[in-house]
């Protein structure tokens, strides 16, 4: 009777610490089960912190270099946590195993050291790759070239009330969380992507220290050298009112929900952030020369459930107040056994459904599935089973489900 057996395990949506979802799809239909408790298997989020170049040059003060694990245990020894940075489409964990920086989420927390920096003046160059910013390591700064000869240099200061958190495809050292493109339907990691669409630095992240922890996104990060290079002439940058920007061949787009996200949201309206962090209209096409227009009420401050576009991957931001919103294991047990002591029954085999807590797999008659296009949730039966195609006919309204219709938003 069991033809097709798939698992894909599901974080819900308001809680990615310690409760899960099990999604068990046979013969087309979907099985959901709560699972919680981090397995033995599985490794910890990874805490992150930036790095960066050891290399010293200039006697001036510079941002603190940290290891990827450190953060801050100054209160009551417990980690001072400003929220996590979670990739779409991997339901927890990557296809290939969550290794060092390369992660399916990833925990932004106050650092020992801050290592924030802030504009500090800006001047105009003949020769950006010898001016002494650009040479000197321990300076962060920003390169717009203008033409072949003139060129705009953006210099960085220490700022000691913001942490800096870095993401990109890079594996260099200032990088943070290593990101790279998602596959859609690659769930054990076979496919390669050819030509990568997401930056090596794609975006940078600064968070307030204070109480707030006031989250802000920027296009483009530093490197290695701490510089960030906009070289190209074409490409898309401005000059306005004594200061310059400008926007990453690709853009970095964000999207806020309307509403609470926890409480229940309708999506925004997508916008492009700039490598100074304005806000603006999307471009015509995503890598189009000319910039869309600024949006002056908006501001690039993250929201609980805002989601950010590298163009190759989506990050989903979930702060820690909005985490400690979200449901815990035992709201959901208490939801469980509320369910269950309803007595559900299958309108086809008129059985009694019982919603299980284990995460083992079970194919007893007892165990709801769920039609994913219309939503019904019966008993395991063979009703409407196509054995050649593993599809399905729901017999509540006769709408076919193919096998291919899983997809983990229809869970959340």
């Amino acid at each position: 009777m069991v033809e097709t057996c798939q698992i894909i395990r599901k974080r819900l949506r308001t809680s990615y610490d310690s409760n899960w979802l099990d999604v068990c799809k046979i013969n087309g239909m979907v099985c959901l089960k709560m699972w919680s408790e981090t397995s033995p298997s599985q490794s910890k989020p990874h805490i992150g912190s930036s790095s960066v170049d050891k290399s010293s040059g200039s006697s001036g003060p510079s941002t603190p270099h940290h290891s990827h694990s450190e953060i801050d245990t100054s209160t009551n020894g417990q980690a001072c946590k400003y929220g996590e940075l979670v990739i779409l489409g991997y339901n927890g964990s990557l296809p290939q195993g969550e290794k060092g920086r390369r992660r399916s989420k990833f925990v932004l927390g106050k650092r020992p050291v801050p290592n924030g920096v802030k504009k500090s003046k800006h001047y105009v160059v003949k020769q950006p790759q010898s001016s002494k910013a650009i040479l000197d390591s321990m300076q962060h700064s920003i390169s717009y070239t203008l033409s072949r000869n003139q060129a705009v240099i953006v210099e960085y200061m220490l700022d000691d009330e913001t942490d800096m958190f870095q993401i990109g495809r890079s594996s260099e050292i200032p990088i943070d969380f290593v990101v790279m493109d998602t596959i859609p339907g690659d769930k054990a990691g076979d496919c390669k992507v050819t030509q990568s669409t997401i930056s090596r630095f794609a975006c940078r992240f600064l968070v307030e220290r204070n109480e707030t922890h006031t989250a802000r996104v920027y296009a483009a990060g530093f490197d290695s050298s701490r510089n960030i290079f906009c070289v190209c002439e074409k490409a898309t940058k401005w000059q306005q009112n004594g200061e310059i920007d400008g926007l990453t061949t690709n853009g970095i787009l964000i999207l806020h929900p309307r509403g609470s996200f926890c409480g229940g949201s309708l999506p925004g309206i997508w916008r492009e952030i700039s490598v100074g962090g304005g806000v603006y209209a999307l471009r015509e096409s995503r890598s189009t020369p000319q910039k869309g227009t600024k949006i002056e009420d908006e501001i690039n401050d993250l929201q609980d459930g805002t989601l950010i576009d590298l163009c190759g991957a989506t990050l989903l931001w979930r702060s820690a107040d909005g985490l400690n919103k979200s449901p815990t294991k035992k709201h959901l047990e208490e939801m469980i056994d509320e369910l269950n002591a309803g007595r559900p029954q299958c309108p086809v085999g008129l059985n009694t459904l019982v919603i299980p807590r284990k995460s083992t797999i079970s194919f007893s008659e007892k165990q709801p599935y769920v039609y994913l296009i219309c939503g019904h949730v019966q008993g395991l039966h063979d009703w409407g089973l196509d054995k050649n195609s593993d599809s399905r006919t729901c017999p509540m309204c006769l709408k076919f489900h193919f096998q291919l219709s899983i997809c983990g938003s229809s869970f959340l």
